[in-house]
């Protein structure tokens, strides 16, 4: 059944901030349900994920012979792609990594990247982007009155990584999306970040200048020449491994010098503001729930736990104070202009032109199955590649 009163699940801590939850006579979501019937399918295909990681590793040595790298690597410095990072070093692989560089990184994420390529003996490619263009994407987001504020980092982040994949002649790309830590991601609290034509038009509507050379890729570049023409590969290492984040952040704080920034993606501070103070603000999204979920599921937090967790402001005052007063600034907007954007009644991708009549073909010849054809000719699910 579909609840239009407040309700969390029982089994998880996901609730009706998500409008399109359900939930069954056991008072469980479909979100848990359905990471449930993915992990025991995950458990039972083990054994044959890890036969297919050391072919698929032994693969990329042999073609990677001879050459400096043998795989593109994306680093943001947080959890993920520093731990996908660390397997690929005991994996004996000779990545190069990439990291975009959107003008808002914390001091603290520089150097969790600075110590991570130093102590791993990675070659790093930075690419820094036009911020005067970048803000204003993201202004224009604000504007559009989405809760999708953050998908423009997301598409570049995607678009670099086939980019110098392409210009390397490496035909692998590395990152580290996940399904133990990520498998619970409402569709309503955001849309795929692959949608170039939605951000395109957001922009066109909202923004002032021109998107010159911001990284991004078209709906046919990105289902079709990068994974059928030039056979670039995506890989998800993570999926092939056994991921408790807990044991991950240990090891990392104590071999690769990491530290951690106090939640899931703030190694960015616009990241941390949108999703600290202006998605539960204006939206009542609080990314915490679908993030402790998924660990809630995988086994690695209790229901207890995250619900006190929950107790606290995903922001303390003088964090959202500093973040409020930098993102400000560098916006150059005034707090009275920032009010009035939060002001604005709430829209969705659905309110602007997109292409998800072309995902959502895609998605049909997925549950057709077709699917095995799409993951040969390499077609991957929109999610965040950090």
């Amino acid at each position: 059944m579909t609840s239009t009163e407040y309700r969390m699940c029982t089994r998880c801590i996901m609730d009706t901030s998500d409008p399109n939850i359900t939930f069954d006579e056991n008072g469980w979501c479909n979100h848990c349900r359905n990471y449930a019937s993915l992990a025991e399918k995950h458990e039972s295909e083990r054994a044959d994920r890890q036969k297919a990681l050391y072919r698929l590793v032994e693969e990329m040595k042999v073609r990677g012979e001879g050459h400096e790298y043998d795989c593109i690597l994306g680093v943001s410095g947080g959890s993920d792609s520093t731990y996908a990072a660390y397997v690929v070093h005991k994996l004996g692989l000779k990545p190069l990594a990439v990291h975009l560089d959107n003008g808002w990184n914390t001091e603290l994420s520089e150097n969790n990247v600075r110590e991570l390529v130093g102590r791993l003996g990675f070659d790093l490619y930075t690419k820094e982007v036009d911020f005067d263009q970048f803000k204003d994407l993201q202004l224009a987001f604000l504007k559009a009155s989405v809760p999708d504020a953050e998908i423009p980092t997301d598409h570049a982040i995607w678009a670099l990584l086939y980019q110098v994949a392409k210009e390397r002649n490496v035909p692998y790309v590395i990152t580290g999306s996940n399904f133990a830590t990520e498998g619970i991601t409402p569709s309503a609290w955001t849309y795929g970040i692959m949608d170039w034509r939605y951000i395109e038009r957001v922009h066109r509507l909202f923004g002032t200048g021109k998107l010159r050379d911001f990284p991004h890729l078209s709906f046919f570049t990105s289902h079709m020449v990068y994974p059928v023409i030039h056979r670039i590969q995506w890989i998800r290492i993570l999926n092939y491994v056994t991921y408790d984040k807990a044991s991950a952040m240990a090891l990392m704080e104590k071999e690769l010098g990491w530290r951690p920034y106090g939640g899931k993606h703030y190694e960015s501070i616009y990241t941390r503001f949108i999703q600290g103070y202006v998605l539960p603000r204006k939206f009542n999204i609080d990314k915490r729930k679908s993030h402790a979920s998924a660990l809630i599921m995988a086994g690695q937090k209790s229901r207890g736990e995250a619900l006190t967790e929950l107790e606290q402001p995903p922001l303390s005052p003088m964090m959202l104070e500093e973040d409020m007063e930098e993102v400000l600034v560098k916006l150059g907007i005034s707090s009275k202009e920032f009010e009035h954007i939060m002001a604005q009644p709430i829209k969705t991708h659905r309110d602007y032109p997109t292409a998800r009549m072309l995902f959502y073909l895609r998605d049909i010849l997925g549950r057709l199955g077709f699917g095995r054809l799409m993951r040969w000719i390499g077609v991957v699910p929109s999610e965040c590649p950090r």
